[in-house]
């Protein structure tokens, strides 16, 4: 008996969980994530939910006048398993278990700080113990998301329809909050289809009848492939055409394209990656080709009515912890407004996740996952980059001075 009241009190005092006290935070501009501007309130919160937005709620807690609070962002697409060993490079076969999850546990701790509360890791086994020791406050990290091991290699290129059903079913008894299917190779490998339509009609129709939503790595002519099939979102989508996204937005299908910081990331760690698997001087090259290209489809992606482009970054080894800088290529190199980039990150992105009900706001009754930024990301969107506070689920993990904060010039390819 003492040892589970220590073990309680642990966790209380660690996790914050076993909070009854309100907790007021005053504010004097909030982006309530849904596009909406609030000024001068207070936002109260009580066992790890949002209760009430009012301007007279006593005594103040924290004091977040003079920042920009955010509910938390969303990133709906990252790779938290991916990691440098020890000798500094991807792919090191030299470490050990023990260093592996250390990276990973470090990999979840800089994503929190930097202002990201969800994030849907796609996918990696490794995820399912991640998402259970954040989730239990045993490890400081988002909320997480995971697909378990994506769709994709021989078994998936050359089963029937079936077989492919079977393996939709299979994810989801291991534990997959949604299916992650690769219709591509990668652009280091050329990008072409690798999946036929009844192939895809199979695998994206399986996972809506069992619940799941369907993430779809897609280029070219993939992009309309996993459209027709029903498919929950595609990423990428790098040489979809203006038709493409136009379908898009007539099915529902949401969109997650990367405008920069993926790419970025790789050429900034070129030599950390290079020699393993497809990271050959051919994929750099074939990488730094597309820079343009994936321009061009997100300015169209923010120009087609109607089409839903939520925020997900891709980010691998090197970019935990600089997932913000890609509402920074949004911004600056493809023209998106600065406010719905937040939205984008984070009611829009809260809808794809099906999870409108829980985060993606700052509402009564939703998680308190809330952050302040040193500066005005409406005007300067820079400021994404000075996360000064951070709360999930009612528990504060970062409350630092503004001054603290060093400001992150950001990486150039």
């Amino acid at each position: 008996m003492r040892v589970k009241l220590a073990a309680l009190l642990i966790a209380c005092a660690v996790t914050g969980f076993c909070q009854s006290k309100p907790i007021v935070i005053a504010a004097s501009t909030v982006l309530d994530g849904t596009g909406k501007l609030v000024h001068n309130t207070r936002i109260v919160v009580q066992d790890g939910k949002i209760v009430r937005l009012d301007p007279n709620a006593q005594p103040i807690t924290y004091d977040l006048r003079g920042l920009t609070v955010v509910p938390g962002w969303i990133d709906c697409h990252v790779h938290l398993t991916w990691h440098f060993g020890p000798n500094g490079k991807y792919g090191d076969r030299n470490e050990t278990p023990q260093q592996a999850e250390l990276a990973i546990a470090s990999n979840a701790w800089l994503t929190l700080m930097a202002g990201f509360t969800t994030v849907q890791s796609v996918g990696a086994p490794g995820d399912i113990p991640l998402r259970a020791a954040t989730a239990a406050g045993i490890l400081p990290g988002p909320r997480i998301l995971t697909a378990v091991h994506p769709l994709t290699g021989k078994g998936a290129e050359t089963g029937t329809p079936d077989q492919i059903r079977e393996i939709i079913r299979q994810t989801k008894s291991q534990g997959a909050d949604l299916i992650k299917i690769f219709a591509s190779k990668s652009i280091r490998d050329g990008a072409a289809p690798t999946l036929s339509q009844e192939q895809l009609d199979a695998a994206c129709g399986e996972a809506n009848k069992l619940g799941l939503r369907t993430l779809v790595h897609a280029y070219k002519d993939a992009v309309r492939m996993a459209t027709l099939a029903g498919c929950t979102q595609i990423e990428h989508g790098t040489f979809a055409t203006p038709d493409d996204l136009k379908l898009m937005a007539e099915r529902g299908t949401y969109f997650d394209p990367q405008a920069g910081l993926v790419i970025e990331n790789y050429l900034l760690f070129k030599d950390r990656y290079l020699g393993s698997g497809n990271f050959t001087e051919e994929g750099f090259n074939n990488m730094h080709s597309v820079i343009d290209a994936d321009h061009q489809v997100v300015r169209l992606a923010f120009q087609t009515k109607g089409l839903k482009v939520v925020f997900g970054t891709d980010a691998v080894a090197g970019a935990d912890g600089r997932n913000a800088e890609e509402f920074i290529d949004r911004v600056r190199d493809c023209g998106q407004d600065p406010m719905q980039a937040m939205v984008a990150a984070n009611s829009l992105a809260a809808e794809s996740l099906r999870m409108q009900d829980q985060i993606g706001s700052i509402a009564p009754g939703l998680r308190a996952d809330i952050i302040a930024l040193s500066g005005d990301p409406l005007h300067d969107i820079t400021a994404v980059r000075r996360v000064t506070f951070v709360m999930k689920d009612g528990v504060v993990y970062k409350n630092v001075a503004p001054s603290s904060i060093p400001e992150f010039a950001g990486v150039q390819p």
